[in-house]
């Protein structure tokens, strides 16, 4: 495995900046969650309960008009009535899925001790370059298959992966940032996009100091937008020096409850599986996946971390000063999911939004995120959720929904108030 993760480092650097070029001017693909479903105090999927007809192996799905693959592990002894952690793991350029089951999904199943489902997905042509948002909608495609078909805690979805994966990995928390709960980037680069990248998501960074493939500095503004995003103090932190052989992990402070952000630098080259104390990297006595899993399972079974409430009251808005827009997401054949855009377009702050607007006949939604829903046909009613009803002058937030029967007819009557 470590000969299959050293191929990268071989090829040439202007060929992987290339890559990068391709893939960070991507300013398309899928917007919003796929099938997160976020009320309550653990949200579960429409698999829970129901006896599985997936398996543990190489599964085959179709994505954006293609053929994709991916290969899953589901727990042993899964029980259909217990909700499990989801985890990605993406593979390197010229590496594949089966090199990231065949690896414990970079060390993580081992440690698991049953307690996750696993999935590899396959990338075309090797690698992630996400054109026209297609390995975005593969992620979404692959997330609703097994939450179809699996008891998944929704809260608890999680991405990581090494050099392009590590790249995938920053592509899905730029543009899902409501669907994954943290990701972690090893050695990765903006080289598959960024959609949105304006939202929290707990992150965790690791790349070697002299990185030759892969610079450090492009693994330091990865971090630096989520610091941003997460409302981290901005700081510089140590990092080895050469010929230390060892790693220094640094945890942000300030940042908002629940949006970590780490970082991890380590005397080293372009490798997912550094060791202390040795130049060579060794998958089985690496330091990466014990962080990795301490960071990922530090988050419990829980609704979206909420901001402190203000100290005193908020001024109250005059009814109708916001705005909410509808578009259809995707679709599938029964199925489709939506997204309304909810706008504060005045010059003072909304404190709390209501959203109305009625479906289609057929139409029942069957999961919503970043809103509480009243009604689930027809005529219905969405209110902010705890932690997105405070909005800026100028400033919007998203909420979701996946729903059963045609999209090709859009919600109407959609109006928004605040209190």
């Amino acid at each position: 495995m470590v000969n299959q993760r050293h191929f990268l480092s071989s090829i040439a650097a202007a060929a992987v900046l290339l890559a990068a070029t391709a893939g960070g001017a991507l300013g398309g693909g899928f917007r919003g969650a796929a099938v997160a479903a976020t009320n309550g105090a653990l949200a579960t999927t429409a698999g829970c309960g129901r006896a599985p007809t997936l398996t543990s192996g190489t599964r085959t799905i179709q994505s954006s008009g293609q053929n994709r693959s991916y290969i899953l592990r589901i727990p042993d002894g899964y029980d259909r009535n217990h909700p499990y952690r989801l985890i990605f793991g993406f593979h390197w350029l010229n590496g594949s899925a089966s090199n990231v089951a065949s690896a414990g999904y970079y060390g993580l199943a081992p440690l698991s001790n049953n307690s996750t489902i696993f999935v590899a997905p396959q990338g075309i042509d090797a690698g992630w370059a996400n054109t026209n948002g297609r390995d975005l909608a593969l992620f979404d495609d692959i997330t609703q298959q097994i939450e179809n078909d699996l008891c998944v805690d929704t809260t608890q979805r999680f991405a990581l992966g090494w050099s392009y994966g590590g790249a995938m990995s920053y592509a899905v928390a730029c543009a899902r940032p409501t669907v994954v709960r943290a990701v972690t980037v090893l050695s990765g680069a903006n080289l598959s996009g960024c959609d949105g990248g304006t939202q929290p998501v707990a992150y965790f960074g690791i790349h070697g100091t002299y990185d030759s493939v892969l610079n450090i500095s492009m693994g330091r503004s990865l971090r630096d937008a989520f610091v941003r995003n997460n409302g981290c103090t901005a700081q510089d932190p140590r990092e080895p020096s050469r010929g230390s052989l060892t790693h220094i992990t640094t945890t942000y402070s300030g940042c908002r409850a629940g949006y970590p952000v780490q970082w991890a630098a380590f005397d080293g080259d372009h490798t997912p599986s550094p060791v202390d104390g040795s130049s060579s990297p060794n998958d089985s006595r690496t330091w990466t996946s014990a962080e990795i899993w301490r960071f990922f399972t530090q988050f419990q079974s829980t609704t979206p971390p909420t901001t402190t409430p203000p100290t005193t009251p908020p001024p109250t808005g005059e009814p109708g000063n916001c705005a909410a827009t509808y578009s259809t997401v995707n679709s599938w054949p029964g199925g489709f999911q939506g997204e309304v855009t909810v706008a504060n377009d005045t010059a003072t702050t909304v404190n709390g939004w209501t959203v109305r607007l009625t479906l289609a006949s057929g139409q029942v939604i069957s999961s919503l995120w970043n809103g509480t829903n009243t009604g689930t046909t027809g005529n219905v009613t969405v209110r902010n959720a705890p932690y997105n009803g405070t909005l800026g002058p100028n400033a919007s937030t998203t909420f979701g929904f996946t729903a059963t029967g045609n999209g090709a007819t859009p919600p109407s009557n959609i109006t928004c108030t605040s209190p």
